[in-house]
């Protein structure tokens, strides 16, 4: 049956880590832990790393993570929930830094979130928003539940063959032209020095990250104009098309076209998967790893599988791991000598000994 979804957001939390040079003393991994916070009927806590040492990184930066300390205390089964967070200066000086987004499907007590991963020591001590020795990061957690769909009561209560057909909506393609037309756009986004104007209320009524952003305490100042750090200006745009009309023609290909126009879909399919997690565009995120799933092969594998491990897509990550593992000892050689095997050992280690593992049931 098809879900509805409910959505609760804390107040933005504030976690102020004073004493940074005594974090110097700390054993790499060493964490500290917030106290707990109830968000959706759940028991939540944030971890902060000052030295993270398994990010894939030899400068060990700064990661949080959220983690889910009590079970539901109504009703039952798995949660997804999303951490955003983001550096502050309290005498705001400093616009907040980048926003950092998580988001996981929690199923049990002790389960935790991939890391948000933020700058080394040395850029912390530089940015700026470190002064008296600590600093400042500031959180909100959003949960996200389903519950059963309303009935329809009408459809059963009269004759269906006699009832009036509505028509399809076209609410997207109005949609679609609101953002090409620019009417009323309140916000202007600016990336890799493209800009594009958007309207803040749709933005934020898809987008818990951009409710944050544009309207939460941790919105930046002068949020008429934003600028997106990290991410190319197509990427973006097609992100901006999937809010406004639930479609994305980006990732559109025939069977037969020509290797470079399935190449170019695929690689938009890899950018559009994190930047959807960072959004917590949970549709597009699916569709993308759907779409990915689909075009798994020796030069893609390695690239996509690092993808589905940082963003927490379990069913592409088995998808990768089972064509690598039950390939032939050619085509297994091909995966390891490509540039995207060698980024994989270095950003996600513990995923070769998933490989390891599957490769033995194999053979057994």
């Amino acid at each position: 049956m098809e879900k509805l979804t409910d959505v609760t957001r804390s107040n933005d939390i504030q976690l102020k880590i004073v004493g940074h040079s005594l974090t110097m003393a700390m054993d790499d991994g060493e964490f500290f832990s917030s106290r707990r916070y109830c968000v959706g009927g759940h028991d939540w806590e944030i971890r902060l790393r000052p030295k993270d040492p398994w990010v894939g990184r030899r400068d060990r930066p700064l990661t949080l993570k959220l983690v889910l300390r009590g079970a539901p205390r109504t009703g039952s089964g798995s949660v997804k929930a999303q951490l955003s967070c983001c550096l502050v200066d309290p005498t705001q000086k400093l616009r907040p830094s980048e926003m950092k987004t998580v988001s996981h499907k929690f199923h049990k007590p002790g389960d935790y979130s991939p890391r948000a991963v933020f700058m080394a020591r040395d850029e912390l001590e530089a940015s700026g928003y470190l002064t008296d020795d600590s600093y400042v990061v500031q959180c909100a957690i959003t949960v996200l539940r389903e519950q059963p769909e309303i009935a329809a009561a009408a459809a059963a209560a009269g004759d269906s063959a006699n009832a009036a057909v509505a028509p399809t909506s076209e609410l997207h393609a109005y949609l679609g032209a609101l953002l090409e037309s620019k009417t009323g756009a309140d916000v202007t986004f600016v990336v890799s020095g493209e800009s594009f104007a958007a309207h803040k209320a749709i933005l934020a009524s898809r987008s818990p990250v951009f409710m944050a952003e544009l309207f939460g305490a941790m919105k930046v100042k002068a949020s008429e104009r934003v600028e997106v750090k990290d991410m190319e200006a197509p990427v973006f745009k097609a992100i901006l098309h999937f809010v406004y009309t639930n479609t994305v023609p980006e990732l559109d290909h025939r069977d037969g076209e020509e290797t470079e126009a399935a190449s170019t879909a695929t690689a938009m399919a890899q950018h559009l998967l994190a930047g959807a997690d960072r959004y917590g565009l949970e549709r597009l995120k699916l569709i993308c790893a759907s779409k990915l799933a689909e075009r798994i092969d020796v030069d893609t594998v390695s690239t996509t599988l690092a993808l589905a491990e940082q963003h927490d897509c379990s069913h592409l990550k088995a998808k990768c791991v089972e064509f690598i593992a039950a390939g032939t000892a050619e085509n297994l050689d091909a995966v390891l000598a490509t540039d995207g095997f060698k980024h994989l050992e270095a950003s996600c280690p513990s995923v070769l000994t998933d490989l390891v593992k599957v490769a033995r049931g194999r053979k057994n």
